[in-house]
């Protein structure tokens, strides 16, 4: 386990992910996952940057 997001996670939870969340934080985690930037769920839902 990587901990890294993926777009099938994404994709699989859409909902909860929304519901949770909220339209914004899916929005963030399909660009992410589009990007490919390597980052977890957590760094996305809660906007935290990546010092490296």
């Amino acid at each position: 386990m990587r901990g890294v997001i993926t777009l099938r996670d994404v994709v699989a939870n859409l909902g909860v992910v929304r519901r949770e969340f909220g339209a914004l934080c899916v929005v963030r985690c399909l660009l992410a996952t589009l990007s490919r930037r390597r980052t977890t769920f957590l760094e996305v839902a809660l906007r935290l940057n990546k010092d490296s």
